[in-house]
């Protein structure tokens, strides 16, 4: 199959302000009604004084935390620590939620930080001068009320049962007065504990049961998701209507209007999310990374744009997250060798060597390192024979290189020899997903695995072109014809690249859509067998606007159909997954319309209309599911956009 260039300007995706850093505050929603509990008292809990170093406090009624001025005391810090035994949660528990539930004697303000203890103590010997080492922040909340229990989300400390030692720090604001368990157990601080029983069903957002993380990890086929650093979940961390996507990417007189032409550089973002104390970043990759797991993703391809600066910040970020949120999660870097074209293999060298320092980092069984290079044609197959020998004779790393080409056909024998697997960027359109069989067959006869690409679609307002992605075809087409050429793995192109229209990621135009969708086909390969169907969910895909329909905000360069792309169409395609035959009754622009749907899976297109679009399923008397869309096709329109949207009726507050 052959790729198509992505054209990398990094002036249309460096935003004009400095990374930030601070304490994190995160979950692990459940949804489910039937979750298990557990109150689990603290065993032992005590503060520390800096202006009291030797001083032990295990008999006050009291927790005090406080920054570096407590009481008008300058260069005085308190410190407090609780220690807590989780029993009874059963192994492969899921949707695992801590809670550290403080009750606040007359704190109002402070923001409090939670740290995992790593170091041992006992509250009668604890002092300023003994106090234990911990580690990074594990959860956070700003503002406590008197009198009452707050309680920080301290999920992400989770590791089974046992001991549970926590820090908690205070960054700004006034001092922070906890109650201790010497002021009774009903002020006594506590941890909550909440999961699901792995023997309960899951419920609601798919049409199937999804198998667990173990399961389908275990599976010798892998899926990826390129990770691209210039589009994280914020960029500021600041609210949604008034943030960097919004104010800059999303509005065409952003960035003082050089996106002006195009009518904005983005028509999609990640889901909008309020602001979060601390280190944000690290919470928002930790979420991210928990969203791909969730989807049965193995882990990120991530682009890496270059070997300093914020994107290189960010990526360092994204491994630090996975080192402390998922340890089974694995990064792949990919030298994005459009804008590393300059780059010496010694100097590729000693980057990769500094990423691959972190255990995180993907290897083989036999340990070597798998580094995955975007348009590796742009340096010759000697150039990177040198860059394997810097890697192993300078920083003592085996690679496993596995090229990504634009153009797979011209290049495979040429790189054969300093190649351990193949991939391409490949396309978008489902009239061009025909070589994928001849792909992977052509990468196994030359002894390599084969990383097939799978998108939704994609759209470029910068670039003036987009390809027919036909609804949810291209994914489908894309998906069977991987499976059945036998890939080894698969990237999914891509996770978070806004700015060509290709994200998977939960997104504000389209929630968990594509990758609830793409699920279904990622178990087919994992396992070797189709997931029963076991739901009745409808997908509901159109875009906003006709195809041939022009803006009336000024806008000046549009969007054209990428050569040899699928013709434009403008169709609501609706695409269920039904455990029995049942009616659809969709509602296309206002206009009613019936059929009767197959069981499993099927597709039907219906013209596109201006107005809104449903659609539910019906059996018997009953109606079984419902979906409606809440992106309304217009008229008129400010900005083109040619993106399709999804919703999905098991995530009906989604897209």
């Amino acid at each position: 199959m052959e790729g198509f260039l992505r054209f990398r300007s990094l002036k249309f995706v460096l935003p004009a302000f400095l990374l930030v850093g601070g304490a994190v505050t995160f979950g692990v929603a459940s949804g489910n009604s039937d979750n298990s509990k557990a109150t689990v008292p603290t065993t032992e809990n005590a503060y520390v004084s800096q202006v009291a170093p030797a001083r032990t406090h295990d008999s006050q009624t009291w927790l005090s935390v406080c920054p570096e001025t407590c009481e008008g005391v300058a260069r005085s810090e308190r410190r407090a620590f609780l220690r807590f035994t989780v029993a009874g949660v059963p192994a492969g528990a899921r949707d695992v939620r801590l809670d550290l539930d403080l009750y606040s004697a007359r704190t109002t303000d402070t923001s409090v930080q939670v740290h995992k203890v790593t170091g041992s103590w006992s509250a009668k010997t604890l002092t300023w001068n003994r106090q234990p080492a911990f580690g990074d922040e594990v959860g956070s909340r700003d503002g406590f009320a008197a009198g009452q229990v707050g309680s920080i989300d301290v999920s992400s400390a989770f590791t089974g049962n046992g001991s549970y030692a926590f820090a908690l720090t205070a960054a700004k604001g006034a001092q922070g007065v906890f109650q201790s368990t010497r002021a009774g157990a009903a002020q006594a601080p506590r941890l909550s504990v909440r999961w699901t029983d792995p023997s309960t069903p899951t419920t609601g957002a798919l049409p199937f049961e999804m198998p667990s993380t173990a399961a389908l990890r275990a599976s010798e086929k892998k899926v990826y998701a390129h990770y691209f650093t210039p589009y994280p979940a914020s960029l500021d961390n600041k609210e949604p209507n008034q943030d960097y996507y919004q104010r800059n990417y999303l509005d065409p007189a952003g960035e003082s209007g050089k996106h002006a032409a195009y009518g904005g550089l983005l028509r999609d973002r990640p889901v909008p999310r309020a602001p979060l104390s601390g280190d944000w970043q690290l919470a928002d990759m930790r979420r991210e990374i928990r969203d791909a797991t969730a989807a049965g993703v193995d882990g990120f391809t991530v682009d890496v744009l270059n070997t300093t600066g914020a994107h290189w910040s960010r990526l360092k970020t994204l491994i630090k997250a996975a080192e402390s949120t998922d340890p089974g999660f694995t990064i792949v870097p990919m030298p994005d060798m459009t804008s590393l074209k300059d780059v010496t293999p010694a100097g590729l060298a000693t980057a990769m060597a500094d990423l691959a320092s972190s255990a995180s980092v993907r290897r083989l069984a036999d340990g070597r390192v798998v580094i995955s290079p975007f348009k590796a044609e742009q340096q010759t197959p000697q150039w990177w024979g040198q860059f394997i020998t810097a890697m192993e004779k300078s920083h003592r790393i085996e690679v496993a290189l596995v090229p990504v080409f634009l153009n797979f056909s011209a290049n495979a024998d040429k790189y054969a020899s300093v190649s351990y697997g193949f991939s391409s960027w490949g396309n978008r359109s489902p009239n061009r997903q025909g070589n994928i069989r001849s792909d992977i067959a052509k990468a196994h006869s030359l002894g390599k695995i084969w990383m097939q690409p799978v998108a939704v679609q994609d759209e470029r307002p910068n670039q003036g072109i987009y390809d027919e992605a036909n609804n949810t075809e291209n994914l489908r087409v894309s998906w069977d014809n991987t499976i059945s050429g036998g890939a080894d793995w698969v990237q999914l192109t891509t996770w978070n690249d806004y700015s060509e229209g290709t994200q998977f990621a939960p997104s504000a135009n389209s929630g968990h859509t594509w990758v609830d969708i793409s699920d279904y086909y990622l178990v087919r390969l994992k396992t070797g067998a189709w997931p029963a169907i076991t739901r009745d969910t409808a997908y509901l895909t159109h875009r906003v606007q006709f195809a041939a329909a022009r803006p009336t905000g000024g806008q000046t360069k549009l969007m054209t159909p990428r050569a040899g792309t699928n013709p434009p169409r403008d169709s609501v395609e609706v695409l269920t997954f039904l455990v029995a035959p049942a009616t659809v009754n969709a509602t296309i622009g206002g206009a009613g319309q019936s059929y009767q749907a197959a069981a499993g899976v099927q597709a039907r297109l219906f013209p596109l209309a201006y107005g809104t679009n449903s659609a539910s399923i019906a059996r018997g008397a009953a109606t079984v599911a419902t979906v409606s869309s809440a992106h309304v096709v217009r008229k008129d329109f400010a900005a083109q956009d040619l993106g399709y949207r999804g919703t999905s009726s098991g995530r009906p507050d989604a897209g």
